[in-house]
């Protein structure tokens, strides 16, 4: 959409569509995305996680396709109405996907294949931005929703059948026997840490300890940091390439994309490096720490020196956005796999909540920036929305650092913290008596 966007701003008589309401257009997706984060994380601990993602992805497919009927149709606003659709389908992605992890990923393995599974996202953006760029230069807007909208829908479908909830519920087997994880292999994730990374769905959600915890909260802060700069980029960076740095439509997807080819380039060093300092006794929490920092810290400072490039110097702009986008890759073995450390049993819940928090942000985002940028072509005012996102994500990484944790969570089993209790009392007891004999 943020590429698409551009180019349906040019039909402004026919779908009313311009620079006052883009930022609502951009917007839209987050009011729907927003509203189902918590009931999606719920639904997939206690149901299934593989249906409602496969489910979710099929419906924003659908919806996909059917956004160049709304603008036929009804202009901007059903654009957004189907961009709603869209965002309570897709809602479900994040609390599923680490509902999945948290399942199928040992403790000691997260840092490598949790960011592994993430950088799909940054895969997903490195392809779509110079697609995108190309259909809308050579068979218009629409095609970009076409295009995409069909590669969803095949996705899910392929997702739906041969995906599986657990390593102890093959759920594709009935489909192809050859895909059933091996015994060793399933043993071996079931034994990781003492079965802790094994959901149990008989557990009450501690809703209160959960709204009460310290770390949980530094958490929430610093994903909103994150949804902030992130999604400021992702939705706006198109429109200041076009208006500011003067790139068409094909040179702006190619060149929106080399930020997030680097971030997926960097995921893997930073991955395999979270997990070998943890191996060589660093503790996870300051392992989740340091990882943030540098995914926070580090774009926030990038943003902070483009306020400072004149408009005439390109390559430099291109250089700073690449390192604020590239090093937010630290933020995959930061707050994001800190859910699963506070929680395996409610890690995708603690992500639908925390995301549905960041999610609010999300709708700020371009809303704050169309109205600081009333006019897109003014360097100046661009310049305040990246001080605010160096501000933004400064603090919220503070705030994880110093009420951070990265050690389980005493709420996350509550069977088990009772049976400790009950234990503890026993032994007490069973001391009184042999003292008193003695």
């Amino acid at each position: 959409m943020s590429v698409a966007i551009i180019a349906m701003k040019g039909e402004e008589k026919e779908n009313g569509l311009n620079s006052a309401n883009g930022g609502i257009v951009l917007s839209s997706f987050f009011w729907g995305y927003t509203l189902m984060q918590i009931p999606s994380g719920y639904f997939a601990k206690e149901w299934s996680a593989k249906l409602i993602l496969g489910w979710g992805v099929l419906i924003n497919g659908l919806s996909c396709i059917l956004v160049p009927f709304g603008n036929d149709h009804g202009g901007w606003r059903v654009i957004c109405a189907f961009r709603v659709i869209m965002g309570l389908s897709q809602a479900c992605l994040l609390p599923c996907v680490h509902t999945l992890l948290s399942k199928w990923v040992p403790p000691r393995e997260r840092g490598r294949l949790g960011s592994l599974t993430y950088s799909g996202a940054q895969f997903g953006t490195v392809v779509s931005y110079p697609i995108s760029g190309l259909l809308v230069q050579y068979m218009g807007w629409r095609s970009v929703f076409y295009f995409f909208g069909v590669a969803a829908i095949c996705w899910s479908i392929i997702f739906i059948l041969y995906g599986s909830d657990s390593p102890t519920n093959p759920t594709h087997s009935w489909v192809l026997n050859c895909c059933i994880i091996s015994e060793p292999e399933k043993k071996y994730i079931e034994s990781s840490s003492g079965n802790k990374s094994t959901i149990k769905k008989n557990l009450k959600t501690p809703w209160g300890r959960i709204l009460s915890s310290t770390p949980f909260w530094a958490l929430a802060v610093a994903h909103c940091g994150q949804n902030w700069g992130f999604w400021m980029l992702l939705t706006e960076m198109p429109t200041y390439m076009a208006r500011v740095l003067d790139f068409d439509y094909e040179e702006n997807g190619l060149i929106s994309a080399l930020p997030y080819l680097t971030m997926l380039l960097l995921t893997f060093p930073v991955s395999w490096l979270s997990d070998w300092i943890q191996k060589k006794g660093v503790s996870r929490g300051l392992t989740r720490k340091i990882s943030n920092s540098i995914g926070h810290w580090g774009p926030g400072l990038a943003l902070f020196g483009l306020a400072f490039v004149p408009r005439n110097m390109k390559t430099l702009a291109v250089v700073m956005l690449i390192i604020a986008v590239g090093l937010n890759v630290g933020s995959l073995c930061g707050f994001q796999l800190n859910h699963i450390d506070l929680s395996p049993n409610f890690a995708g819940l603690l992500m639908s909540i925390t995301n549905c928090l960041a999610s609010i942000i999300s709708i700020l985002a371009p809303l704050i920036v169309g109205h600081i940028v009333t006019e897109e072509s003014d360097e100046f005012q661009w310049r305040i929305v990246f001080y605010m996102s160096t501000a933004i994500y400064f603090l919220g990484n503070l705030v994880f650092i110093i009420l951070g944790s990265g050690e389980v969570q005493k709420w996350d089993d509550p069977f088990l913290n009772t049976g400790s209790i009950e234990l503890s009392g026993k032994i007490s007891t069973v001391s009184a008596d042999v003292t008193a004999t003695f």
